[in-house]
């Protein structure tokens, strides 16, 4: 059994603490820490949770508890890893790890100087079909991976400390651009060094000083390309969606929004259809098991298990660390209009790693460029001759 603080009572405390109470059910969140008071009562009474105090230093070191949860606004995440460290106990933290890099760099240096479990609770890439996405890709089902696009786009955050760039890091980018970006590094392959990255980036609606709508292209040292898409303006809910292109096949998957389960009601589901929906009445579109959907069950699972086994988990500090970076250079690119490089002053992938195109052999003398089905039934073949670079073609 694990014995969890928790730091963070808004939305995404409060659905960690419905993973963490739900999935393996023996994991118990002991101490939950709120700069509100009131707020603080309210959860601990919701969930069961013994204890609340307003004192993140009392919370993490309670002597009752094994395990930090970082649950925080952005701008608390490295304080409350600094105590961790000096606690010298385990600490999993929210996305994104800091508001830059430099700041994530300063917190993986204070876990593992410290020798400490550290986990970066990144849950969409820990949603069911994800995980189910990331076997299909590392057996080889889609052949070399050269293109990544995701997607997350919604009305905007539900707390006004996101909108704030000072307490966040940024606008979009920050909030939803750490997670497309770090889906990506997962499916290109981690190991493979992302060089460069060019973004656009603009206020069209929101009255703040921060970005509510980006697009960004990260380039990776083998050639693939990572595409991400995010915005707060998008109307009608949370949409999240991925699609993952290979030499030998594509993945599509939709995870929010469209997932199978639409309701029609005139009178209404009550207040809450699903995080970020914006009608309760019409057309709507309920998730099934939220908590499931997201990802938390599995991101929780796995970090406590290699908590327990000395192990690490899928996605730790280094991660979060090497995201920080990319949107970085994503941030430089939206203002100097160019390809930006990316810096990243820890490196603990493959450096050997060059660009390559993948050509498929027809024969010993063509390569394939293409082939079809005509409507009459017959085979149209194109090839390029490899003596002359000539493209020619066949009906067979």
């Amino acid at each position: 059994m694990r014995k969890i603080t928790m730091l963070g009572t808004g939305l995404i405390g409060v659905f960690y603490t419905m993973a963490i109470h739900g999935q393996r059910s023996r994991d118990k969140v002991c101490v939950i820490y709120s700069r509100s008071e009131e707020r603080g009562r309210k959860v601990a009474q919701d969930y069961g949770i013994p204890r609340s105090t307003t004192s993140m230093e009392d919370a993490i070191n309670d002597p009752e508890t094994d395990l930090v949860v970082i649950g925080l606004p952005n701008d608390l995440h490295l304080e409350a890893v600094r105590l961790c460290a000096k606690a010298k106990k385990g600490v999993l933290c929210t996305k994104p790890l800091g508001r830059t890099a430099a700041e994530a760099k300063e917190m993986l240096r204070l876990v593992e100087e410290a020798g400490i479990f550290h986990g970066y609770l990144e849950d969409l890439v820990y949603t069911p079909k994800t995980l189910k996405s990331l076997e299909t890709v590392k057996a080889g089902a889609l052949g070399k991976i050269l293109w990544v696009r995701s997607r997350e786009t919604h009305p905007g955050p539900h707390s006004d400390w996101f909108w704030n760039s000072k307490v966040s890091g940024g606008g979009a980018i920050i909030d939803l651009g750490c997670h497309c970006i770090e889906i990506a590094r997962n499916y290109i392959g981690k190991e493979v060094m992302p060089i460069e990255a060019m973004c656009w980036a603009a206020t069209q609606v929101k009255p703040i000083d921060a970005e509510d709508h980006a697009i960004g292209l990260v380039k990776y040292a083998n050639g693939a390309i990572a595409q991400f898409e995010v915005s707060w303006n998008f109307r009608g809910g949370m949409d999240l969606r991925d699609e993952v292109s290979g030499s030998e096949g594509v993945i599509r998957i939709d995870h929010f929004l469209r997932t199978g389960f639409e309701v029609f009601t005139a009178v209404g589901l009550g207040e809450y259809v699903a995080e970020k929906s914006e009608a309760s009445k019409g057309w709507i579109f309920p998730v099934g098991d939220e908590v499931n959907t997201l990802g938390y069950n599995h991101m929780f699972t796995d970090m406590f298990s290699s908590f327990e086994n000395g192990t690490s988990p899928m996605e730790t500090f280094y991660d979060g660390y090497i995201v920080n970076a990319i949107i970085d250079a994503c941030y430089k690119s939206a203002q100097t209009k160019k390809w930006e490089p990316i810096q990243l002053d820890i490196w603990r992938g493959r450096t050997d790693i060059k660009e390559e195109r993948v050509l498929i052999e027809h024969d010993a003398d063509h390569y394939l460029v293409k082939e079809e089905k005509l409507p009459d039934g017959r085979k149209k073949i194109i090839l390029k001759e490899k003596s002359s670079g000539k493209i020619i073609e066949k009906v067979v």
